[in-house]
């Protein structure tokens, strides 16, 4: 390591705390935004010198039929969206999709399950057949499909996942309004026996579902406070679907979601900040401004899930425009 890397990298440590207040949150959060995106973007450029993006596919390999009640998604069965269950993707086409997002550029394959906790049997074993594959493949592997045992963790780490997502959606006090089938503690401790058994946490929430800024400072607080940080946060926007209980929500304002960028890159400042759901309707510039302020992470590919995503030769232009560097191999 140069000396010039050596005094980055320590400056960008000794900026981490875990130990931020929900006020210190807030005020960051309200902050003029000019003020706000320079504070952020001096974290942002000791932290990610040169602005490298990852860029990581997601695929839905489990979809609908939930027994989940969260309010925003369409896979829940508690939902009256036109999404029907679909069977379990084979693993030879999960792997050949794996293939086709690592050559459009893709660091990073991501899968799905619309599960409540991880079924074990056959299912679990076609999982950890496609981790391993993925990653044979060259492609860091991440998975999220709801609670796991803390077997079921180490197997997982076992089969080489590199990561596994698992949101914390909103703050704690808003929580109930969104999720009654489990509850926030059951979360953490899915966090908990995952980062136990050596697996990288991926775990973010959900802005534009009716919270508050001090909803907002909360969930970025409680992130905040796991030690260590998240490798990973993504940073979704709502996407209303017709059929959900959030249907009817108006989209926010653009410039929030690049507050929670700029917010989250102060608070934990050696994580991924990823921008994910809802990029969509965020338009180039704001888009840009995430790029600048904290984001080097994005989903990459037409579709995240079950909801719309911009699409690949519309990213490879706004990362050429915005004059980021797309890393291959960004290894946690």
């Amino acid at each position: 390591m140069t000396l010039i890397n050596k005094k980055i990298s320590n400056q960008a440590s000794n900026e981490v705390r875990h130990d931020w207040t929900i006020d210190e949150v807030r005020n960051l959060l309200e902050k003029p935004l000019i003020e706000l995106l320079w504070e952020a973007q001096k974290i942002h450029r000791r932290s990610n010198p040169g602005y490298v993006v990852q860029l990581a596919s997601l695929l839905s390999v489990k979809t609908g039929g939930c027994t989940e009640d969260c309010a925003y998604c369409p896979q829940s069965i508690h939902s009256s969206s036109d999404l029907s269950e679909q069977s379990t993707l084979e693993i030879s086409n999960v792997l050949q999709q794996a293939q086709e997002a690592k050559s459009a550029g893709a660091d990073r394959f991501c899968m799905g399950w619309a599960w409540r906790e991880i079924q074990e049997g056959e299912h679990f074993e076609t999982m950890l057949e496609m981790i391993r594959g993925v990653k044979s493949l060259g492609l860091e592997a991440c998975v999220t499909a709801g609670m796991v045992t803390e077997k079921q963790a180490s197997r997982l780490a076992e089969a080489g996942l590199t990561a596994y997502n698992h949101n914390l959606d909103t703050s704690p006090e808003k929580y109930g309004e969104i999720i009654t089938t489990r509850t926030y503690q059951e979360r953490l401790e899915t966090l908990h026996r995952i980062r136990a058994a050596g697996i990288n946490i991926c775990c973010g929430g959900i802005i534009g579902m009716g919270e508050s800024t001090t909803d907002r400072a909360s969930l970025l607080q409680v992130l905040a406070s796991l030690n260590p940080h998240p490798e990973s946060v993504p940073i979704n926007s709502l996407v209303a679907v017709e059929g959900t209980l959030l249907e009817k929500v108006n989209p926010i304002d653009p410039l929030e979601v690049v507050r929670m960028v700029a917010t989250a890159r102060i608070l934990m400042p050696r994580s991924k900040i990823r921008l994910s759901a809802g990029r969509k309707q965020l338009g180039r510039e704001a888009q840009i401004l995430c790029l600048q302020a904290g984001a080097n992470s994005i989903f990459y590919g037409e579709k995240l899930l079950t909801t719309g995503n911009p699409d690949i030769e519309e990213d490879q232009k706004l990362l050429s425009l915005a004059g980021v560097k797309i890393k291959a191999n960004f290894i946690e």
